[in-house]
């Protein structure tokens, strides 16, 4: 069994980062940690889109620059027909129980990035969703900050 840590865009955000600020800095070391015992570090490509959007709008080419360069250094995960049918049931679930995480308009990135990373610990890995946001994220799949 593998581990596997999915990057939420908080923390992508800051693995991004061009600016050495304290908390880019313990990322980057919490990162490197990661990868020296082995653990799978993975940017879900939906959130890819998430954080490239919003560097793309603010012309941000350092971090883009950035963000492009992890892809050689961390696993990407692509998003599948599977992934969206899994979101769709999750998606509804949620609402079901009341808990929805976005407006019911809206593209639900974390039920996506939930599907993916169900996915995976549904192969038998040991799966751990990094995110800012674990308060939404911990109702569909084990997160920490």
């Amino acid at each position: 069994m593998s581990r596997f840590v999915f990057l939420d865009s908080g923390p992508l955000g800051l693995l991004t980062n061009p600016h050495p600020t304290r908390h880019v800095l313990d990322c980057l070391a919490w990162l490197q940690n990661l990868l020296a015992v082995g653990c799978k570090v993975v940017i879900p490509e939906i959130i890819d889109y998430e954080l490239r959007r919003e560097l793309l709008l603010g012309d941000k080419q350092r971090a883009l620059h950035r963000l492009q360069s992890l892809h050689s250094t961390l696993d990407y995960l692509p998003v599948d027909t599977l992934v969206f049918q899994r979101a769709a049931e999750l998606w509804s679930k949620t609402r079901k129980r009341g808990l929805a995480l976005a407006d019911s308009k809206a593209i639900d990135i974390d039920v996506i990035l939930a599907a993916q990373a169900i996915g995976v610990a549904d192969a038998g890995h040991d799966v751990i969703v990094a995110t800012t946001n674990v308060k939404h994220l911990s109702i569909l799949v084990k997160a920490e900050v």
